[in-house]
């Protein structure tokens, strides 16, 4: 029991040194997130429908 409790000790001890982003912070990294998904998604789709378009004639 004294293990844990030391654990928690030093995890709460470490969450203290961690500098959390600022709200505004957060928004923009999880925007830039969500842009940078979104931009190979759409890379990965066109590269699929051309490689579909590219090897379909010869597996029909």
């Amino acid at each position: 029991m004294d293990s844990i409790t030391t654990y928690l000790k030093g995890v709460w001890a470490e969450l203290q040194k961690v500098k959390w982003p600022t709200q505004r912070e957060a928004g923009a990294l999880t925007a830039l997130v969500i842009l940078f998904s979104l931009a190979i998604a759409g890379y990965l789709g066109l590269l699929d429908q051309i490689f579909t378009r590219l090897i379909e004639p010869f597996i029909l």
